[in-house]
């Protein structure tokens, strides 16, 4: 089996968010991909079924969805953006993925850019829970909400976010996937700054995450009047390896795009 590493929502090496793509060709067994996941010890590993076709990736004008599943060290998940995008940079040109949260599409560009077609997560006002302010010292909270898998915290400005040293053991009481912080953008490139905490499915600091920026581009297309059919938003996740996401709105659904690096491919032997 065909195993990469790669840098995704980066155009350098060792930015962005390192994914580990597993390239297989009959569905595997969960507890293998699981054990996989957590030897690789990335945030997110994907494992893609690719078909018979030429190019062994299973290309063609043809071909069905490519079954796509992802897991942290700790467990399976149902949504990832930087992973999916890791996984159509390694097959190349246009892809249609069957996952947990449906069908996904991707096109890698003449550029090297990766277009990909995710659900729109909106997220609703609600109390804090206490584990919140507790756990993130120096953040003062604006709003909050929920989403499908998140919470959204909002801050007063991007250097609270900038300089959180978040209370890792409290956020992992919260009964979310993670928890997304967020404050307005404090550079005229870009909207909004974030960073995203998942100490409960074993992921502390999540460096670059596509699937929170579902939910982080309706959040800010409302807060700053820009919810009209095509608009576009850039976000900067501020971890210490950083990235940038480009969103746009279209209907129930959000554009992400982002480049990626290979760093490292191999054969993946066990099994």
């Amino acid at each position: 089996m065909d195993a990469y590493v790669v840098d995704a929502f980066t155009d350098r090496a060792f930015g962005g968010n390192p994914a580990g793509v597993v390239v297989l060709d009959a569905p595997a067994d969960p507890a293998w991909m699981q054990s996989v996941a957590a030897e690789f010890k990335h945030a997110e590993t994907a494992f893609v079924v690719v078909g018979g076709s030429e190019d062994g990736f299973g290309n063609g004008p043809a071909e069905q969805a490519k079954p796509l599943r992802w897991f942290t060290p700790t467990t399976e998940v149902d949504l990832c953006g930087h992973a999916t995008l890791a996984t159509a940079h390694v097959l190349g040109g246009s892809q249609r993925f069957d996952t947990r949260s449906g069908e996904l599409s991707c096109t890698v560009t003449h550029d090297g850019m990766v277009e990909m077609d995710f659900p729109r997560i909106p997220s609703q006002p609600t109390r804090a829970p206490d584990e919140v302010t507790a756990g993130l010292p120096g953040v003062t909270v604006e709003h909050i909400a929920r989403g499908e898998f998140d919470l959204l915290v909002q801050a007063a400005s991007a250097t609270e976010v900038r300089a959180l040293q978040a209370d890792l053991d409290l956020l992992a009481r919260i009964p979310a996937r993670a928890v997304i912080v967020t404050a307005p953008g404090d550079r005229a490139d870009i909207d909004f700054v974030s960073r995203v905490f998942a100490p409960g499915v074993g992921i502390p600091e999540d460096p670059v995450t596509g699937s929170a920026h579902c939910a982080l581009a309706p959040w800010w297309s409302a807060a700053l009047g820009r919810t009209a059919e095509g608009a576009e938003l850039v976000g900067e996740q501020a971890s210490a390896r950083g990235g940038l996401v480009r969103m746009t709105l279209r209907g129930s659904r959000v554009g992400l795009a982002g480049q990626a690096v290979t760093v490292l491919r191999g054969d993946l032997s066990a099994g």
